[in-house]
């Protein structure tokens, strides 16, 4: 898109009064002068509508990273012409903001690499790209730009802190008897799902994949495989933004511990989300990238029906929220189905709960070293 500056806009203006004041006062030095900054003017335009023909490519790494970490944007410059391209400055988006690039002028067939950082400190998706390519004449009256290349996507996970799992909860049985040791992860189909970086490839369900187009793979649970629930309470009346943060930071570590520590995984909140996954690096993923995006809400009740209303026992439950836990007798019955739970309360104050350990701390990095402490 070409455009003219608010310089531009005014020495086109300056011109028109010019020659209607000349045309008007029969004055020919006045006409010229018009003429002059008119022809400035359309100049400026004339080197700028020329966009710069230029392929471009990016690469973001890791796709994905903890809140803090380093990551990079690598920008590709190639010059696939015969000619010589000039040198111009490009604005590539990062989320809601725009760093610039100056991209060095480029003989014909030659590339050049640029590197910079990209901004980490918050959670969720930062959107990198498209790339915004801007060229102006010398007299800054005019303004080219053009939208080129690919976007890519950084996931920014929640920081997540060294925490140690014990292995709680009761086992499940397989409907024939218990499972052995060496059939771990391979009697109960659990769900059909999209394949993911990191699942087993024996594991493929091809007549899925032929009905949706998509790769589909069979995810199984071993019914003797210790599992892990964790209620993460996402009410922005039991923590306050920053608490929010720190409440997921804690959520992030026990659940990341736990998918790579062999146990089968389910997070819950009153909002609604309700996953459940194997474990493995995969499982772990898949956690991270839910509480990647995971927002507050306005919800009533800490526990959702679905964990709720049960009448069997389902291993281990982890309980994270904030300063005001007013339900204790809802957690008191939660831990009718969950015999070892742990509640995480974050606040310097916290209520008593008749809900087996309670875990209090200001932060999430207190939170957690409290909790190496009692597990080992």
């Amino acid at each position: 898109m070409t455009r003219l500056t608010r310089r531009g806009l005014a020495v086109l203006v300056f011109a028109v009064l010019l020659l209607i004041a000349g045309v008007l006062a029969g004055h020919p030095l006045l006409r010229a002068l018009g003429g002059l900054c008119a022809g400035a003017v359309a100049a400026a335009l004339a080197l700028v509508v020329r966009r710069p023909k230029v392929a471009v490519t990016r690469e973001v790494y890791p796709d994905r990273v903890e809140r803090g970490r380093p990551a990079l944007a690598r920008l590709l410059v190639r010059n696939p012409g015969p000619r010589r391209q000039v040198a111009f400055t490009a604005g590539d988006r990062l989320g809601e903001g725009v760093h610039e690039v100056r991209v060095n002028a480029l003989p014909p067939g030659t590339e050049a690499s640029y590197h910079y950082e990209l901004s980490t400190q918050k959670r969720g998706r930062l959107p990198v790209g498209p790339l915004v390519l801007e060229r102006t004449d010398p007299l800054g009256l005019a303004r080219g730009t053009l939208s080129t290349g690919t976007a890519a996507t950084v996931w920014v996970h929640p920081r997540r802190h060294p925490l140690r799992l014990a292995v709680r909860g009761t086992p499940r049985h397989h409907h024939e008897g218990r499972v052995a040791e060496d059939l771990h992860g391979s009697l109960d189909l659990r769900e059909v799902r999209e394949y993911q970086p990191g699942d087993e490839v024996r594991h493929l369900h091809w007549k899925a994949a032929a009905r949706t187009g998509r790769l589909m793979v069979r995810q199984y649970a071993d019914p003797d495989q210790p599992r892990l629930t964790l209620l993460l309470d996402t009410r922005a009346e039991s923590l306050s933004a920053q608490g929010f943060e720190e409440a997921v930071e804690v959520a992030a570590s026990v659940l990341h511990a736990a998918a790579l520590g062999g146990q089968r995984c389910r997070l819950v909140t009153p909002g609604g989300v309700d996953l459940s996954t194997s474990d493995g690096p995969a499982a772990a993923r898949r956690l991270l990238d839910e509480l990647c995006e995971l927002p507050q809400d306005t919800s009533a009740a800490l526990a959702p029906p679905s964990l709720a209303q049960s009448r069997s026992r389902d291993g281990a439950l982890v309980v994270v929220t904030g300063v005001t836990l007013d339900e204790s007798s809802e957690l008191a019955r939660l831990r009718t189905r969950y015999p070892a739970t742990t509640v995480v309360a974050l606040g310097e104050s916290v209520t008593p709960v008749p809900a087996g350990r309670v875990i209090r701390a200001a932060d999430a990095a207190a939170a957690v070293r409290r909790w190496n402490a009692v597990t080992g």
